[in-house]
């Protein structure tokens, strides 16, 4: 409808021969009692026209050329707003095409023909996925799933270096307690990984090696073990959070094709890399920053920004038209350094997005909450659902702004009633469901819904908060900000609510009733599309 209103708007602005129209906002006015919708373009126009805006607005609702069945009256109020009433018949035939639409409503193709590489997770394999992974997981998943209801072809990517130190030193911790679990001496190496998930890798070596490994030259057989029990671990934990990485990306294969001494080369020849104290350095002060950075240090260890860079080329390089990382706020001062990389060698920066979420505390009662746990000091995101459930465990990552801090509140999560807001969705949900198996019940429909008898405040407003069901997943996915979603849901189930206390179904003459159950259909088809965006299940009883 948004469409349609700029549509006629525009061609009713013709009259004015602009050089350069501005653009036609349409917004849902703040009081119900003022439209369904309205623009301010008449203001928008008054210092160019050189008019009063309400004699500019007056003007162009007498040039406005609208399909009545769609568009009921046009009104003029304030200072010169223009407000649209929404015709009922338009509302019914709205309403049937959700019906007909079922699964597809609220889908669009606004970003059809565009490939996204989604980069997420991207946790090194030295241990369990923990609750600090547990947003990026489910956001960048989130943003995906987003994504692909707007029509793009999203490929999701888990970014990660088995080389290193950190690897080396997991190697050695595996090496250590399986030399202890045989009765051998063994020193654990300093800083190593004291997780008891460390001792059950070294037992699995054990039943399948024996003694085999107790004169291994170098802790690589036991790095190797370490690194498919942990993924296939992390797997796991991403299956039953319902997330499925189409591709993993190892950075070491960036060395081991020469793309790190390639990034730097290319680097030094655009002026932009040069040595100093043994470290080679990136100019970021061509780019604005006040000091220039290390790409790699004067141990010859690089930095995570050249790999980085290195690593953003190749995603370009693969015909991507758009890359997504889900990074934590600890990268916030980090990722355009990268950004200002990809750009000097001859990339689009603007093909690159960067979806910053701040941390996660666990809290009951208002006061930082610690799980027990035997995987050392850290609590997985395993335990978590182990506490509060998969489902809620989503909803509770997405439920705030990206942005913000989010607090997650164990003693909420547990809620078992409408008090928790996920529960409070999928009773919705779960309601309709009993409805409509009482109503199927008690009446053999035989005639077609009258959905026009639907004229009731309430189911006039549920119907027009479906209606908006779309417009909230095109905005979530353009600002790759899944709570809006929420936000809808929530809006959503109260209007079921209101319409469900105002409106019977059972008991009414069956007319009324089949349209009624036809309008909690629906209610019930875009309560399921939206959990299942979330990738929240949507139960039929509770």
């Amino acid at each position: 409808m948004k469409e349609y209103l700029a549509q006629i708007i525009s061609e009713s602005l013709e009259q004015f021969e602009l050089e350069e129209p501005p653009e036609i906002r349409i917004e849902e006015p703040n009081q119900p009692d003022h439209g369904d919708a309205s623009s301010n373009i008449a203001m928008m126009l008054a210092k160019p026209l050189r008019n009063n805006p309400r004699a500019i607005a007056q003007q162009l609702v007498d040039g406005l050329k609208y399909d009545e069945e769609k568009i009921s009256a046009v009104e003029i109020a304030g200072p010169g707003f223009i407000n649209f009433r929404f015709a009922e018949e338009y509302l019914f035939d709205e309403l049937s095409e959700i019906l007909k639409k079922g699964e597809a409503f609220g889908k669009s193709e606004a970003n059809k023909g565009r490939r996204v590489l989604v980069e997420f997770v991207s946790a090194n394999p030295t241990g369990p996925l923990t609750v600090g992974h547990g947003r990026n997981a489910v956001l960048g998943d989130t943003v995906s799933r987003l994504l692909e209801w707007t029509g793009a072809e999203v490929e999701r990517e888990y970014y990660f270096n088995d080389a290193g130190r950190q690897m080396r030193v997991l190697g050695e911790s595996v090496r250590a307690r399986y030399l202890e679990l045989l009765g051998k001496e063994s020193d654990f190496p300093e800083g190593g990984y004291e997780g008891e998930y460390i001792r059950d890798i070294a037992q699995a070596l054990v039943d399948e090696k024996g003694e085999e490994l107790v004169e291994a030259e170098d802790e690589k057989p036991f790095k190797k073990k370490a690194e498919e029990e942990i993924f296939a671990d992390i797997s796991g934990t991403l299956k039953r959070m319902k997330i499925k990485m189409d591709s993993f990306f190892n950075e070491h294969s960036l060395y081991e094709e020469g793309k790190i001494e390639e990034t730097i080369e290319k680097l030094r020849e655009l002026g932009l890399a040069y040595d100093k104290d043994g470290a080679v350095w990136f100019k970021t002060t061509e780019f604005g920053k006040d000091k220039d950075t290390v790409l790699v240090k004067s141990t010859g260890e690089p930095t995570y920004r050249l790999p980085d860079i290195a690593y953003h080329a190749n995603k370009l390089d693969r015909g991507f038209d758009l890359c997504i990382d889900v990074f934590g706020a600890d990268h916030i001062a980090t990722y355009p350094d990268v950004l200002s990389g990809i750009k000097s060698l001859g990339y689009d920066p603007d093909k690159v997005d960067v979806v910053v979420y701040q941390f996660v505390t666990l809290v009951k009662d208002g006061k930082p909450f610690k799980m027990s746990t035997r995987k050392a000091n850290f609590v997985t995101l395993d335990d978590l659902m182990d506490e509060v459930g998969a489902d809620v465990t989503r909803f509770f990552f997405l439920m705030r702004s990206p942005n913000t801090h989010l607090e997650f509140d164990i003693a909420q999560a547990k809620e078992a009633g409408e008090k928790n807001p996920v529960f409070y969705l999928q009773y919705a949900h779960a309601r309709i469901s009993s409805i409509l198996r009482k109503v199927e019940e008690e009446y053999d429909f035989s005639e077609p819904a009258q959905l026009s008898l639907l004229s009731h405040s309430s189911e006039i407003k549920l119907i027009k908060t479906m209606l908006k069901f779309p417009e909230s997943i095109a905005n979530a996915a353009r600002l790759r900000e899944p709570h809006h979603v929420i936000t809808y849901l929530n809006e959503l189930a109260s209007a079921f609510t209101s319409f469900y206390h105002d409106c019977r179904i059972l008991g009414e003459e069956e007319k009324l009733a089949r349209a009624r159950m036809e309008l909690a259909k629906a209610t019930q088809q875009v309560l399921r599309n939206g959990l299942d965006i979330l990738g929240i299940s949507a139960p039929k009883q509770m």
